[in-house]
């Protein structure tokens, strides 16, 4: 099973059919899922399933449906297992970015993490999940797909937001002090967290 993000709402490609009653099930193959986007973003469908019986090709099927934007991000620790977490749009979230030309997408995330914090001394320590949300851009609804990496950093001097991209602070976190953080934050970046235990 999938979770994909729609304004922080849960939408579940699944390929088994449960007994619930408090969300609405949709077929995939045949939903119009710009109506059913449409709807989240207006708070009418708080969540849904999209079902496909071939587990293999649920996501295959909803790409078809919707434009791909691939991203890449980090959960970087440094030497004192502090976490960085970056401020904007009020809410608390982790550096990530798209992909550019002839990039692997690990680059993409180190690169990203570097430019909107200006944290260097990066090294890819494990390859996390991949997390979906669907955004809105020029009218248009997109899914970006990210690639999550654990990163640690040796870097020593002030992190710095990058300014043009709305980044407000810049923050090596303590790791008790997460789940307070994560009140304020995206579904997305929780899931991370709730893989990492921390």
């Amino acid at each position: 099973m999938y979770k994909v993000f729609v304004n922080d709402k849960p939408l579940f490609l699944t390929n088994k059919v449960q007994k619930e009653v408090n969300f609405q099930i949709f077929l995939l193959e045949s939903i119009d899922i710009k109506k059913l986007i449409v709807k989240m973003f207006q708070n009418k469908i708080e969540k849904a399933f999209l079902y496909h019986p071939d587990e293999k090709l649920i996501m295959k099927t909803l790409k078809a449906k919707i434009p791909v934007v691939k991203a890449g991000g980090g959960l970087v620790y440094n030497e004192k297992g502090e976490v960085l977490f970056i401020f904007r749009n009020g809410k608390w979230d982790l550096p990530k970015g798209g992909t550019e030309k002839n990039e692997t997408i690990e680059e993409t995330a180190m690169r990203e993490v570097e430019e909107e914090t200006g944290v260097s001394g990066l090294s890819v320590v494990k390859k996390l999940e991949k997390t979906y949300h669907v955004f809105k851009r020029n009218g248009h609804y997109k899914l970006k797909q990210t690639y999550w990496f654990e990163m640690k950093s040796t870097f020593k001097g002030l992190p710095k937001g990058q300014e043009d991209e709305g980044i407000e602070k810049v923050e090596w976190v303590e790791p008790e002090r997460i789940p307070e953080l994560l009140e304020n934050s995206y579904e997305n970046i929780k899931l991370l967290f709730e893989k990492e235990n921390v």
